[in-house]
């Protein structure tokens, strides 16, 4: 497994991750055997960067993954992280980032995973009520106390993050990027190279649907919450499967998957740039490693972006795009 270095603080990942959300909820039925199966021939494939928080389940993927790599804790680098709240209301969801809650969050991290340290610790969403000095600041205390080694952000604007790494060290950014959400391009990834803060892409398959499985919305479970997504739904669906129907052309051309044309044009963009595809099944794990002995070349490149260039995908990424911007959604 080829490793890329995420910051200039010195974290070194595998060019690989594995985004470990859907083990606990959001893309339909939850199969915990094969999960755990996943996480483990991850780490046989050499793919040890894992990435949860502490909303997803909320909190059951944190103490899936904690015990997942409980006998092998030294053979993973173990990204989480806090700021989105939910309560009851399963819809709910909100935004804390205050340096008390920084410390109170962390602890129950640490305590769910069965760990004394967490590698990459994110800031989920920036509190709109709490300056992200103050945010970052408590993080810092956090590496200085040795429970955290290195510090990330996630979904933040140009500006956000340049202030935020004024005030500690950022190594990564986590924010949504694939052949079909490129917004990221204009601001954020130069500012964030400017800076020397690594590139950690999450959904880099659209939500799975680079991966050219999902032809209706009757192939997601009554649960699945991209049914609830405005790119799953109505003209957007049909505009982003006449798109994908490119992308496989350009695929096949290629002797290789969709899905693995999608990821390798991530690495394509730099060696700051670390994919994290979530898949809770051993063969889509694979299939994605696969992406990693793909090559494009300059005119691969150019036909790409002749048919994916930015802004080709159909409908927003979110229902509620406010919530991603860092503004408390209404209750």
């Amino acid at each position: 497994m080829q490793t890329r270095r995420l910051g200039n603080q010195g974290l070194a990942v595998s060019a690989q991750g594995l985004g470990c959300m859907g083990m606990a909820e959001f893309y339909g039925p939850t199969d915990e055997a094969e999960s755990l199966a996943t996480i483990h021939r991850a780490i046989e494939l050499g793919v040890t960067f894992l990435d949860t928080a502490d909303v997803y389940g909320p909190h059951t993927n944190e103490e899936f993954v904690g015990r997942a790599i409980a006998d092998r804790r030294h053979e993973v680098v173990l990204a989480t992280k806090f700021g989105i709240v939910r309560s009851a209301d399963p819809a709910y969801r909100g935004l804390r980032a205050d340096p008390a809650y920084v410390r109170q969050a962390c602890e129950a991290s640490l305590r769910r995973l069965g760990t004394d340290y967490i590698d990459l610790y994110y800031l989920h969403r920036a509190d709109p009520k709490v300056p992200i000095e103050d945010t970052v600041g408590a993080m810092a205390e956090l590496v200085a106390a040795g429970k955290v080694r290195f510090l990330g952000l996630s979904e933040m604007a140009a500006d956000t993050l340049r202030r935020a790494h004024a005030t500690a060290p950022i190594s990564a950014l986590q924010s949504e990027w694939s052949l079909w959400s490129r917004d990221i391009e204009d601001e954020v990834v130069p500012t964030a190279r400017e800076l020397g803060i690594g590139l950690v892409p999450y959904s880099p398959l659209g939500r799975g649907f680079l991966t050219g499985r999902i032809r209706r919305v009757e192939d997601l479970a009554p649960d699945d919450f991209r049914r609830a997504s405005p790119r799953f739904q109505g003209d957007n669906f049909q505009r982003n499967l006449d798109l994908l129907a490119r992308v496989r052309e350009l695929a096949a051309a290629k002797a290789v998957t969709p899905a693995q044309l999608a990821l390798a044009w991530l690495y394509a963009q730099g060696d700051d740039v670390v994919p994290i595809p979530g898949t809770k099944h051993r063969r889509y794990l694979e299939e994605n490693v696969g992406a990693l002995n793909v090559t494009l070349e300059a005119p691969d490149l150019r036909r790409i972006e002749e048919v994916a260039p930015k802004g080709a995908a159909a409908g927003d990424r979110y229902a509620n795009m406010a919530f991603v911007a860092g503004k408390t959604p209404p209750r």
